[in-house]
C-alpha cells in the first residue's frame, strides 16, 4: 500500500507538472492520487461487506438444511466448504480441516470466526457456539430465524445505501470540480503564474483544506452506521 501510494502520487505529481508547470498545483494534485489506493481498498472491503450481506442467508439455509437432515453441527458447518455459496466455500473448508485434526469444536469456531472476518459472521458463530453449549432441539427454528432476519436486514440496508449513493456521488462532485477548474486554468501560462506566487500558495491550501473538510462533512452527514464486529 505505501508503495502504491508513493507511485500514484509521484505519478500525478510529473503529469500535472508538465502539464502545468506549476508545483503547487502540481503538489495538491499529488495529495489527492495519494489517497487513491486507500480508496480503492476501501470500496473492495465495502464490495466484499456487501456480497457476503447477500450470501449469508443462503448459507444459513444451508446449514439449517443439514441439520434438519441429522448432521451435527460441525458436519453441517464443514458441508458448507463444499455446498456453500462460493466465496464462503474456503473459510468452512478451513473449519473441516481444524475438526478433523481434533480440534475442539470451540477452537474450531472461534479460527472460522477469525478466517471469516465479518460482522454477520461473527453474529452466526457466536450463536452457533451458544447454541452447541446449551443444546436442544430448536437449531433449525434458530437458524431459520436468523435467515429471515438476514434477508431483512440485507435487503433494507442495500436501498439505504441506493439512497445513500446521492450524498456521496453530490460530496464527490462537489468537491472535485473546482480542482478541474484549477486544472485547466493552470494550462494558461498566465494563471501558472500566479499560482506559483505565495498567494496563490495559500489559495490553494486554504482551498484543499477547505474541501478537504466539506467532504468529510457531507459523507458524515450521509453516512450509514457500520456493522462492527462487536464479538471480535
Amino acid at each position: 500500500m505505501l508503495a502504491a501510494t508513493f507511485f500514484c502520487a509521484l505519478t500525478a505529481f510529473l503529469a500535472v507538472v508538465l502539464l502545468t508547470q506549476a508545483l503547487p498545483v502540481a503538489l495538491c494534485f499529488s495529495l489527492f492520487a495519494s489517497a487513491l489506493p486507500w480508496a480503492a481498498l476501501n470500496w473492495q472491503a465495502s464490495k466484499r461487506r456487501a456480497v457476503l450481506r447477500e450470501l449469508w442467508p443462503d448459507a444459513v439455509d444451508h446449514l439449517r438444511s443439514a441439520v434438519r437432515a441429522g448432521m451435527s453441527l460441525p458436519e453441517a458447518l464443514s458441508q458448507l466448504g463444499q455446498s456453500g455459496p462460493e466465496p464462503l466455500r474456503e473459510p468452512f473448508a478451513e473449519f473441516a480441516r481444524d475438526y478433523r485434526s481434533g480440534q475442539t469444536t470451540e477452537l474450531a469456531l472461534q479460527r472460522l470466526r477469525e478466517r471469516l472476518a465479518d460482522p454477520v459472521g461473527d453474529r452466526i458463530v457466536v450463536a452457533l457456539n451458544i447454541a452447541r453449549e446449551v443444546g436442544g432441539s430448536d437449531l433449525g427454528k434458530l437458524l431459520s430465524t436468523l435467515a429471515e432476519f438476514l434477508r431483512e436486514n440485507a435487503r433494507t440496508r442495500s436501498e439505504l445505501e441506493a439512497r445513500q449513493s446521492w450524498t456521496r456521488n453530490a460530496a464527490k462532485l462537489a468537491v472535485a470540480a473546482p480542482w478541474i477548474v484549477v486544472l485547466l486554468l493552470s494550462t494558461q501560462p498566465e494563471a501558472a503564474e500566479a499560482y506559483r506566487g505565495m498567494t496563490g500558495l495559500a489559495v490553494l491550501g486554504a482551498g484543499l483544506a477547505i474541501s478537504a473538510l466539506c467532504y468529510r462533512v457531507m459523507l458524515r452527514l450521509g453516512a450509514l452506521p457500520s456493522e462492527e464486529r462487536v464479538f471480535a
